[in-house]
């Protein structure tokens, strides 16, 4: 729907509707004169982080540390927006380990509940057995800060940051 947003290609098709040839040009000038312009509806991201979740989050443990030099360390995570061709969008969360850039596990679904941050975890811990000590690096999203996901990063003695 155009929600009253007229630009020239819609007004001159709502002018010849009504029995006048103008041109695009035309109708461009008038209505610079006048002040006028299209609005531009914004596009539309949707967001991935929610830092308002009101949950505890872990301190930030990779500040100021220096690059890490070995593998199974330091693994990274974050969630991202897929858009589909039918319009609608698919989230993906990934785990990475910081030294190799090796993805070691990852998991889509069509919304963002902890489940998918849970799944990705475990695809990473059958693909990469954690030591122990490894610090696992995220943002202050509320998929981080769930139960499921502690419980599981406890139970490997990976460390929350």
């Amino acid at each position: 729907m155009h929600k009253r947003r007229y630009g020239t290609r819609r007004l001159q098709v709502a002018l010849r509707q009504n029995g006048h040839r103008v041109s695009r040009q035309r109708l461009r000038t008038a209505m610079r004169r006048r002040g006028l312009h299209a609005l531009q509806p914004k596009a539309f991201v949707p967001r991935t982080t929610d830092s308002t979740h009101g949950l505890r989050c872990p301190p930030n443990r990779l500040l100021d540390q220096p690059n890490p030099t070995q593998a199974n360390r330091v693994w990274v995570s974050d969630i991202t927006y897929l858009p589909l061709a039918n319009g609608h969008w698919a989230y993906l969360c990934a785990f990475q380990d910081a030294c190799s850039k090796r993805v070691l596990g990852w998991h889509v679904m069509a919304a963002m509940p902890e489940e998918l941050v849970t799944m990705a975890l475990q695809r990473a811990f059958w693909a990469q057995p954690p030591t122990p000590g490894l610090v696992v690096h995220s943002d202050r999203g509320g998929q981080y800060c769930g139960n499921a996901y502690r419980k599981l990063l406890h139970a490997r003695e990976a460390v929350r940051s």
